[in-house]
């Protein structure tokens, strides 16, 4: 990376041109205006130009939220001391700079984005191929069994051969519970499936989600995804 201690800044720069990662380490003070006022006082910060045109003012807090910041499009005009950035909604972000402590650009390229580890296809297709992690004697009939008004994850069969409708949730909550017991309601439409059980699948399972499955006749189970896909990985192990 190309550290630059002290930039020629341009006279204007539109942020649509912006193609680069720009961080600044600056003492400033930040202004907005526009559905209403705020002031942020004198302090060394980090401002953070993005290449998709945001520009972003942070402290050595809050994590990752900024202290001000401003969406695109919009227009950052970049003199010595002071930026202004403006968007057609007529708000006004200004950076007045006392002092620029350091300063670099860098090309960041395209992401791939964010890959989850854990989420709910991810739990579904573990449990199709282990059903009976969530009770003993299940096997599975068929991934996402449609219903007229969507598919539930998995439907499959108990050992006496009763079906049993399983909606699974990365966090449990009143509303996954509320989606299985509509499920449950369309299946027991068909003749052939009822009466259908239904089970409640997450790595966690709120108290008040727990409630709600049981006064709907639901039963909850809370699985490990670790070691779900541990015993995946030790079927695929040739030692």
């Amino acid at each position: 990376m190309l550290v630059v201690p002290r930039w020629r800044r341009p006279a204007q720069l539109s942020c649509h041109d912006v193609g680069l990662m720009r961080l600044v380490v600056a003492t400033c003070t930040v202004d907005y205006t526009g559905r209403l006022s705020a002031h942020l006082p004198m302090a060394t910060r980090l401002i953070m130009v993005k290449a998709d045109g945001s520009v972003s003012v942070h402290s050595d807090g809050r994590a990752y939220k900024p202290l001000n910041w401003m969406t695109p499009p919009c227009q950052l005009r970049a003199d010595a001391d002071r930026w202004v950035v403006s968007n057609s909604k007529g708000e006004t972000l200004t950076i007045e700079l006392a002092e620029v402590l350091w300063e670099v650009e860098h090309e960041l390229g395209a992401d791939p984005g964010l890959r989850k580890d854990g989420v709910e296809a991810d739990l579904q297709e573990l449990l199709a191929a282990r059903p009976e992690a969530v009770a003993e004697g299940l096997r599975l009939v068929r991934r996402e069994y449609p219903t007229d008004i969507g598919p539930v994850d998995l439907l499959c069969r108990d050992a006496e051969g009763r079906a049993v409708a399983i909606e699974i949730k990365r966090r449990g909550e009143i509303d996954g519970v509320e989606q299985l017991a509509r499920y449950l309601e369309r299946l027991d439409l068909d003749g052939r499936l009822r009466p259908v059980r239904g089970i409640f699948v997450a790595q966690q399972i709120k108290p008040q989600a727990q409630v709600l499955a049981a006064a709907r006749g639901i039963d909850c189970v809370e699985v490990d995804y670790d070691a779900l896909r541990g015993a995946a990985d030790e079927r695929l192990t040739l030692f």
